[in-house]
Order: C-alpha cells, then sequence, then structure tokens
C-alpha cells in the first residue's frame, strides 16, 4: 500500500499533475492492456446459487475482453454509436458485466435498477433516451422481465430488447423445470425482442470498428433516490478511468480475489471495484444475481470466502450488521481487508465487526455524482473509527458553510457541506437535466454533495448527517445520526433510522424505526429508555419509536428514507384528523417532483374547510385524491 498517511497522498499527487498521466487512452484500451498482462487469470467469477460448492462460471481477462468485444459489436450492429444508449436492467451476472463493458465501449452504458416499479424504469428509459435494453427472460421468482415490459410501452424511443436467460446456469434437473415453471408474457411493446447469447455467438471476438479515444460521457447513473425521485448522473470516461486508477494504485493487485455481493447498477460494484479490477488484473465475484440478498448468501457468505481466497469483502453496513448474526464459521485467513461504503458505519457495528471478524474495516465515501470516490481510511495507517479517512489523491474537499454574509469556507472541525472536485466530476453537467444542475456547484468547480461533514487537524473527513436530513425541531437543527448511533448500541438493534416527523408546533419532532437482530426479542418502550440514556441531548429524544419487521432498503442495502417519512407522514396526518373527529385519511404519500413528499387525502364525508384546518398547521403539503 503506498497511502498510509496524508503526507503519502500529498506524495503522489506532485508525481505527476493528474492532465499528464499516461493512463489509457480509453476504456476498451484499459481492459487490453489488463487481458494483455494476465491473459489467463481470472477475471470475474459468478455462480447463480450461494452454496459454496454450486457451480460457478468464471472468465479469465483475456475471455472478458473477447465477450466484451463481442458485445460491443453487437450493439454497434444494433444502431448503437457514440451518443446512444444501451440501458441495462439485469441482475448480476456474467452478462450484466459484460453489457457494462460493451456498452461503454460501443456507446453509453445506463444501468438502471431492475428493483424500481416498471414507472420509474420507463421514466429512465425515456431520460437517457436508451435504444437498446438487456435484459432478463421471463424466469421463475422474479419479475423483472414483467417490469420491464410493461416500462417498454411507455418508452417508444426503445428499439431493441436483448434477453437474458439464466437459465444456462443450472444443472439437471432444474434446467429441464425452467421451461414449464416460466412464465408466459403477452407481447405489449413495440420493440425487437432478441437472445442476447445467440445474437452474441454472431460476433467476432475483435472490434470491427475503431473505438473513440476522446473523453466523453460512457455511462449514466440514476441515483439512488434517498432524497427523492432518481435523477441521472453523467459519467465520462476520465472519471472512470480515474477511479480504476486509484484501485489499481492504492488497494489491489492482480493476486487480489475481491468478493463483491453488490449490485452492478450501482457505482460502488461498477466505477469502484470494477474499474479498480480492470486497471489491475483483480479478480472479482459476484455471488448470486441477488448479491447480499440472495437467497443463503450471508448463511453461506463466510464459506464463500474461504471458497475463493477472498483476499477483500466489499459491504456495507447492513450487510455488515447482518452478517453479525452468523458465526465465522470458515478459514478466511486470505482475507485482508474489509471495504464498507454507501452510508456512514456506526461506531458499535464497526467495533462488533472488527471483534467478531477479527478484520479490519476500511470506511470509504463517494457518490454517484461524482463517478464515486471522495475519500478512504487508509488501509495500512491510522484509521480513525467514524470518520471515512483521507480525500483521495487529485481529489479536493472544501467544507462550506453558510452564514449571513453567504457561503464560506470552514475552519478545522467546523460542520459544513462537503463540497468535492476531482477528476470524476464534471462541473456544469452532472446531471442529464440542465436545471438540476443550477445551484449544484460552489466556486463553479466544486459539487455540492449535499453531505454534512468537517474535516479535523489531521485532514480526516467526517460525515456528520445529510443537509436534508437534518430534523429541525422549531429552528434546533438535529443530527439524525446521533439518534441512530444510541440505538445501535442496544444488543437487539440491528438497524435504526431516525427522521423528522411532521409536527403542528415544532415543525417536526424526531422519530425512529428500528430492524432488530434475528430472534432478539425488546419492547419499543425499552428502546425509547435506552435511547434517552444514550442520547444526550433532550431535543434529539425520539418522540416516537417503531419496530419494522425489515427497514425499506436502496438495492445497496441503504435505508430508503423517503418510505419512512411516508410512514410517518401518514400517521401524523391520520391520528390528527382523527383527534378533531373527521373522517378523512391519507390515501398515499407521493413523491412530487417540485413540492418533494406530499399527502394524498381521501375525502371522508367531512367539511373540507375542517380539514384543510386540521392540515394546514403543519408544513408538510397535501392534496385531495382525485
Amino acid at each position: 500500500m503506498q497511502f498510509v498517511t496524508q503526507a503519502d497522498r500529498d506524495a503522489i499527487e506532485s508525481e505527476k499533475p493528474w492532465v499528464e498521466r499516461a493512463l489509457p487512452e480509453s476504456l476498451h484500451a484499459c481492459l487490453s492492456q489488463t487481458a494483455q498482462r494476465f491473459p489467463d487469470h481470472a477475471a470475474m467469477s459468478f455462480q447463480l446459487l450461494s452454496g459454496p460448492k454450486d457451480p460457478a462460471e468464471t472468465l479469465s481477462w483475456s475471455q472478458l475482453l473477447a465477450r466484451t468485444n463481442q458485445a460491443a459489436n453487437l450493439f454497434r450492429t444494433l444502431g448503437v454509436n457514440e451518443g446512444d444508449v444501451v440501458a441495462m436492467v439485469l441482475p448480476n451476472c456474467t452478462e450484466a458485466l459484460v453489457t457494462f463493458l460493451g456498452g461503454a465501449v460501443a456507446g453509453t452504458v445506463a444501468p438502471i435498477n431492475p428493483l424500481l416499479e416498471p414507472e420509474q424504469i420507463a421514466a429512465l428509459l425515456r431520460e437517457t433516451g436508451a435504444r437498446v435494453v438487456v435484459t432478463l427472460k421471463s424466469f421463475p421468482k422474479t419479475d423483472i422481465a414483467q417490469k420491464l415490459a410493461e416500462a417498454c410501452r411507455h418508452a417508444p424511443n426503445v428499439v431493441t430488447v436483448l434477453e437474458v436467460d439464466l437459465n444456462r446456469y443450472l444443472t439437471p434437473p432444474k434446467r429441464w423445470l425452467v421451461p414449464l415453471l416460466r412464465p408466459k408474457l403477452p407481447r405489449t411493446h413495440h420493440a425487437d425482442i432478441k437472445c442476447f447469447n445467440a445474437e452474441m455467438t454472431r460476433q467476432p471476438t475483435k472490434l470491427t470498428f475503431t473505438p473513440s479515444t476522446g473523453d466523453r460521457t460512457a455511462a449514466y447513473f440514476h441515483t439512488g433516490g434517498t432524497t427523492g425521485m432518481p435523477k441521472v448522473a453523467q459519467h465520462r470516461v476520465s472519471g472512470m478511468l480515474y477511479n480504476g486508477w486509484l484501485g489499481s494504485r492504492l488497494l489491489f493487485r492482480e493476486t487480489d480475489n475481491v468478493m463483491c455481493p453488490l449490485p452492478l447498477f450501482h457505482v460502488f460494484a461498477t466505477e469502484v471495484v470494477i474499474m479498480s479490477a480492470l486497471a489491475s488484473g483483480a479478480h472479482v465475484i459476484l455471488p448470486t444475481p441477488a448479491g447480499y440478498r440472495g437467497e443463503g448468501v450471508f448463511d453461506n457468505f463466510w464459506k464463500l470466502c474461504e471458497r475463493w481466497k477472498v483476499t477483500f469483502m466489499i459491504t456495507v453496513p447492513t450487510a455488515v450488521s447482518a452478517l453479525m448474526q452468523r458465526k465465522v464459521d470458515a478459514d478466511i485467513s486470505t482475507m485482508r481487508y474489509a471495504f464498507s461504503g454507501s452510508a456512514p458505519m456506526p461506531v458499535e457495528l464497526f467495533r462488533r465487526f472488527e471483534e467478531v471478524a477479527g478484520l479490519s474495516i476500511c470506511e470509504g465515501y463517494g457518490l454517484t455524482e461524482a463517478t464515486c470516490l471522495v475519500s478512504v481510511n487508509p488501509p495500512d495507517g491510522v484509521k480513525k473509527i467514524g470518520s471515512v479517512g483521507f480525500p483521495l489523491p487529485y481529489s479536493d474537499v472544501k467544507i462550506v458553510g453558510q452564514g449571513a454574509q453567504g457561503p464560506h469556507d470552514c475552519a478545522i472541525d467546523e460542520i459544513g457541506e462537503i463540497c468535492v472536485s476531482n477528476p470524476g466530476v464534471i462541473p456544469g453537467g452532472t446531471y442529464t437535466d440542465a436545471a438540476r444542475n443550477q445551484g449544484l456547484y460552489y466556486e463553479g468547480r466544486y459539487l455540492r454533495t449535499g453531505d454534512l461533514g468537517r474535516i479535523d487537524a489531521d485532514g480526516y473527513l467526517w460525515i456528520t448527517g445529510r443537509a436534508k436530513d437534518v430534523i429541525i425541531r422549531g429552528g434546533h437543527n438535529i443530527d439524525p445520526a446521533e439518534i441512530e448511533d444510541a440505538l445501535m448500541t442496544h444488543p437487539a438493534v440491528a438497524v435504526a433510522a431516525a427522521i423528522g416527523q411532521p409536527d403542528a408546533h415544532a415543525g417536526e419532532l424526531p422519530c425512529a424505526y428500528v430492524e432488530l437482530v434475528s430472534g432478539a426479542t425488546v419492547t419499543e418502550d425499552e428502546l425509547l429508555k435506552h435511547a434517552q440514556v444514550h442520547i444526550h441531548e433532550r431535543a434529539a429524544w425520539p418522540k416516537y419509536l417503531e419496530i419494522l419487521p425489515e427497514l425499506p432498503k436502496t438495492g445497496i442495502g441503504k435505508v430508503f428514507k423517503p418510505d419512512l417519512r411516508k410512514l410517518a407522514i401518514a400517521r401524523v396526518y391520520d391520528a390528527a384528523l382523527e383527534a378533531q373527529g373527521l373522517h378523512a385519511r391519507v390515501a398515499s404519500v407521493i413523491d412530487d417532483r417540485k413540492r418533494g413528499l406530499v399527502a394524498r387525502i381521501e375525502r371522508g364525508g367531512d367539511d373540507e374547510a375542517a380539514v384543510a384546518t386540521c392540515l394546514g398547521a403543519y408544513t408538510r403539503p397535501w392534496d385531495w385524491n382525485g
């Protein structure tokens, strides 16, 4: 490792300015160079089922290059040139990786979360202008094909749908049963439907065109949507190569085996792990189509690490919480590091993992809008638990405060908004929707992340909250992380999330939702008392706490707070209406693009003016339903 201290970071930057570095001229050149250096080394492995002895498919670097070339050639024959888009609505599999790379070489690839609803998928297909979509063929126990079929009805720009049949990964007798159990889908859209692998076999294994060597947009990634409707961020080749260079210089080597149970529609898996492997020659393992969500993955996780002689595991806090409920029942002596991202990890969970797994976690920080990587705790250096480490080489991070005289650079340990400038940030052009770029930059080039944080005297970056997550109680700002960290110290708590629920007097009051460790028993009153003991600020004590069977999460495993806010809005408004003797109730809470979360009220035969008076005491907007 060559990144241990702030001085090491500065030394790397001083070697040569970023613009003068001898980097590959394109994504295809990067892949070709690695395939030439390590033709027979394993590049990626995928197994459909989670058992440590279940069949797996492994591609060498030379084979991955050949498949990528075939995919890029296929997309070109379907009319995809530079500026045209290939959408990928797939779970993890070999074809997903090949589509990602081939789509980025031929044109622009747009990975889309297959867990989204059809109307959201359709909106993303329209916004990206996708011409070709690669998705699943109808398969038992998944509705991806059904959702994509519905989405294509509302995306007239889609010309071709290429289907991937997961049945090829099964062995008899399961392979024989799938055709009998496969749901039959009616033809409901205009696009041509073809078999992805059959079309691939017709393509040569060498490129039939000369790939572009200039910087351009090679990928569209939609945001996780934790603060509203998904937005589409543009990723340029330079930013993708930057993430790969960071990984190859600071993290991975060609001898590493990287366990990555994260979805390939997310930047952590693709722009960090895959690009770093592409640049270094490391071997990436994808267990099951659903990754951590796959059946048996958590139960078999440590045995899978033993099987593949894993040196790095890639994870997120919610996955670590689930793993802490399983014993380490395998030999994981080859493992050197665990990397965690997507959300800050509670200190208590960090300590539990170190104690149980005997591994240290390196927390990192990144975001879709910056082509991901921004900072990381140095693997071989001092890790400050709770921080996300140093800004990475060529990443300039400012903490910006808002005062009476306008924005200003914060002093050491002063909390403000985290703003980032690095080769992955596109000043003025982060989102495809130009209107969303207005007000997004500080001093014209620093991306405003919306995250609150501080930089300490040693240069470590600390995330203290989310600018839009701050609970504002009567003008008093409360950091949700303080509530969540306190609840996480209770042994029965697996995941905790705090939000501000509407209040007629204070504007917002702190509210918490909790998911318990499997088999644990505790009452909501007990957790409220626990919170009051461990939260030092009385104003931050939750006024309401509810235990849910499972907290809503995004595909990457981050708690999806908009759904929790919807629950809170409906509960508070219904209680207020009932207290006034009114029969109207919340029919739904929708995410309006301009107004945020809006409660839709079902009339109950009441005086409409009385309902308006009752709900008018709250700042959160509402409309009549219908």
